[in-house]
């Protein structure tokens, strides 16, 4: 059965695409930065003779800040090594996707350090204020995923051998997931309660967390018999 258009593989010179070594070695790169600023946030505290364990007490939500942003770096490492691995190559227009993923994770630090003040210094207001703009990023994040495997299903020569337009199909709930959970998660923390909205965000790092190897492919309907 001929191929249909989606599925119609290149010949000849088109086949030759640059491979994927650079755009991961500047990713990977890019990962072990941003998750080594993390620490820099981290400080001694300031305390009187004997005070010391109070004093590292009080700054304990700080370095849940810390712990949680550093997992959420982890998780997206995870899942951005699993999304090389759907493409034998890549394009100039994909590199640039690919760029706009790494945006995103590289304002982690920034809202990272923002909860860690409001966490240890801030009231309720402050404290509301910093999920819903890690919340925010968090879901501005999601979008050039979504974008990313949109561009991979309607381009099928950049798809590993082993890779169906049903499996891309597939992972584009991921990213919408994000996109909506997230949204929702900031408002939960600005309408109800701040600390709601912190613990939707890290429940949305586990999930993606969980799912960092992809979402099983939806099975197509067999066909009815006559």
């Amino acid at each position: 059965m001929p191929a249909g258009p989606e599925e119609a593989q290149p010949t000849g010179p088109a086949r030759q695409l640059p491979d994927t070594g650079r755009l991961a070695a500047f990713s990977d790169g890019v990962f072990a930065i941003v998750i080594t600023l993390l620490v820099l946030d981290l400080r001694v505290p300031e305390y009187h003779e004997g005070e010391l364990l109070t004093s590292l007490g009080r700054e304990a939500p700080s370095y849940l800040a810390f712990v949680v942003s550093f997992i959420y770096i982890g998780v997206l490492w995870l899942n951005h090594h699993a999304l090389l691995r759907l493409v034998r190559g890549t394009t100039l227009a994909l590199n640039w996707i690919n760029i706009a993923i790494l945006f995103g994770v590289v304002i982690i630090p920034f809202p990272t350090a923002v909860l860690a003040s409001a966490l240890v210094g801030g009231d309720t207001d402050d404290l509301r204020v910093a999920v819903v703009m890690y919340a925010l990023a968090a879901a501005l994040m999601s979008a050039p995923w979504l974008v990313f495997f949109g561009y991979l299903r309607r381009h099928p020569a950049l798809r590993a051998g082993h890779i169906d337009p049903d499996h891309v199909r597939a992972q584009e709930a991921r990213p919408i997931t994000g996109l909506v959970l997230y949204g929702l998660t900031g408002l939960l923390a600005l309408i109800v309660n701040p600390l709601f909205g912190l613990l939707g965000i890290i429940v949305m790092i586990i999930y993606h967390g969980v799912t960092s190897e992809g979402l099983p492919r939806r099975r197509r309907p067999a066909p009815a018999r006559s």
